[in-house]
């Protein structure tokens, strides 16, 4: 990625405005002077009133201490295949000596890795919060505390479509846990303070601003991420984005960069689609989403159906290919995306009113709504 120079702006110089008649008498008179000063207090009065925005604190020290007690530090083991590694041998090795030896001794043998990452504590009974490529294929989970503590944990629930995984550590004290900010209030350009394990360094924070919203990476039908220029590294994955008033907002999840470290762009899971996965995954340690046995595809006119499971729940209910749906129980469809966010938020085995317009007429279908498999497949 081409990096951009930045260039300073250039104060500018009062000038006099051209034609100005000049006062001839200097001072003006005392009423003349205190009109003058009530209008400027005035002024100033009604430009502290307008400000809106919150601008950056003096020192984000005083956030910190009252965050940074609820972020852990994640370090994980799990299994690789030899023949893993042996991809990771350099070209160059290969047909040596010691490539050779290497391939004898590890080719089949299953070797332990160590992964790092980071999360934060929800609940003081020892609830945490992180991304499932953290701990998904984990075999030993360790927690540290700020204060130095170690815990073992244990996966309670995981999430691969939002990349989200709640696990649990005993402790005979309870925790300091976070609270929850609501990330559909969050602005472009508002601060943040990301936190977590960069590295393995461990209790680390960086600020910066939300960049943008809404980013779709493809990575799976419920992409919404936060982009933020706050550096974010590997081993900051799992790890809480505050805002300034110390509420979690997002989950610190994926960069992008051609070196692998910061370079100003990473993406955080809102907490708005954080918060239910994680009620789920702790109450049933899975998720359940609605499915109606139809792929959809984007048109210029709407959402098409272009194909339908003929034993799925909309074909049962008589919705046909070449439909386009028009809502979902009232709700106006747009977009692909947004028709499998709300069928997803829909319980399985309850009705959904799905309302679709064929040959120019409006029909609407009650769909048993299904419960979704692994397929990609709404």
């Amino acid at each position: 990625m081409n990096s951009r120079r930045m260039h300073s702006c250039c104060a500018a110089l009062p000038v006099p405005f051209p034609g100005r008649r000049r006062q001839t008498a200097g001072i003006p008179s005392l009423p003349q002077a205190v009109r003058h000063l009530t209008v400027l207090v005035i002024t100033l009065l009604l430009g502290g009133c307008t400000a809106d925005a919150r601008g950056a604190p003096d020192s984000f020290a005083p956030l910190v201490r009252k965050v940074l007690p609820s972020v852990v530090n994640i370090q994980v083991t799990e299994s690789v295949p030899g023949k893993d590694l042996l991809r990771d041998l350099p070209p160059e090795l290969r047909d040596t000596p010691l490539g050779r030896e290497f391939r004898r001794r590890f080719g089949e043998r299953q070797q332990h890795t160590l992964g790092a990452g980071s999360g934060f504590i929800i609940d003081p009974s020892g609830i945490i919060v992180t991304n499932n490529h953290v701990v998904g294929h984990a075999e030993k989970i360790i927690v540290a505390l700020t204060n130095g503590h170690q815990y073992p944990a244990k996966l309670i629930g995981q999430d691969q479509l939002t990349d989200i995984a709640v696990i649990k550590v005993v402790t005979s004290e309870p925790l300091v846990a976070v609270t929850w900010g609501d990330s559909r209030q969050v602005q472009v350009g508002d601060w943040v303070l990301a936190a977590g394990n960069p590295f393995g360094l461990g209790g680390s924070v960086t600020a910066g601003i939300v960049s943008a919203e809404g980013r779709d990476l493809g990575s799976g039908p419920f992409d919404n991420f936060l982009q933020l220029d706050a550096p974010i590294n590997p081993g900051n994955s799992g790890g809480p984005v505050f805002n300034m008033d110390g509420q979690v907002i997002g989950v610190s999840s994926v960069i992008v960069s051609p070196t692998g470290a910061s370079v100003g762009i990473g993406f955080a899971i809102p907490s708005e689609i954080v918060n239910p996965v994680i009620r789920q995954l702790v109450a049933n340690g899975k998720i359940e989403r609605g499915w109606l046995g139809v792929s959809v595809e984007d048109r210029d006119e709407g959402v098409l159906i272009s194909s339908v499971d003929h034993a799925g729940p909309a074909a049962r209910a008589g919705v046909h290919v070449g439909d386009e749906v028009v809502a979902i129980n009232g709700a106006t469809i747009n977009t692909s995306r947004g028709l499998i966010r709300v069928v997803a938020a829909v319980t399985p085995g309850e009705n959904a009113r799905v309302t679709v317009r064929r040959e120019g007429q409006t029909m609407e279908f009650p769909v048993a709504v299904g419960l979704r498999p692994g397929t990609k497949e709404e």
